[in-house]
């Protein structure tokens, strides 16, 4: 019997573990869709403002890569696209999502985020870092009177949550398959 790491938790089999491969087609349209989607959507449908797509892009793509250094780069260049695009200082979302991707890339390296109710605990868990990471730095880079309100990121977080399952599971069908 081959050795098994104990580092790794709810790893059944090597198809877990395998790096998913995208065409470079999907690398790039994928998040520039979810740059644009955070862009133009709520401009015209305000309800859907409380979704962070180029957060959710991050997650996936760092997950399935399983690759740190490749969690950090697409959450350092979404990240500052958005925040190019948006009215925050240069810097804020991408300090953020670069420590969202390569925290999502670590934690795939230990479990198996194939599975809907780990990616809906995920998703939910990097919605709310990636809240208070931003709060934390508008209070202290910034020093802006910001109020971190519980109750509003648990709702969001969870509405963000089922979307980025949603989300992933269009994604996994534009995986390469080798």
């Amino acid at each position: 019997m081959p050795y098994e790491s104990s580092d790794r938790i709810l790893l059944g089999n090597q198809r877990e573990t395998r790096i998913s491969h995208f065409r470079a087609w999907v690398l790039v349209l994928v998040p520039l869709l979810a740059i644009l989607f955070q862009l133009y959507v709520p401009l015209y449908f305000k309800f859907l403002s409380y979704l962070e797509i180029p957060l959710l892009v991050t997650i996936y793509f760092a997950m399935m890569r399983r690759s740190q250094m490749g969690g950090m780069m697409i959450g350092m260049l979404l990240g500052l696209a958005e925040d190019s695009l948006s009215r925050n200082p240069l810097g804020m979302f991408g300090i953020c999502r670069t420590l969202v991707g390569y925290l999502a890339a670590s934690i795939a390296l230990r479990i198996d985020v194939e599975h809907p109710l780990i990616r809906l605990i995920v998703n939910f868990a990097f919605f709310w870092f990636d809240q208070f990471l931003l709060w934390v730095l508008e209070r202290a880079l910034l020093h802006l009177p910001t109020i971190f309100d519980v109750k509003q990121a648990m709702i969001l977080g969870f509405l963000n949550a089922v979307v980025g399952v949603a989300l992933f599971h269009f994604l996994d069908r534009l995986k390469s398959r080798m």
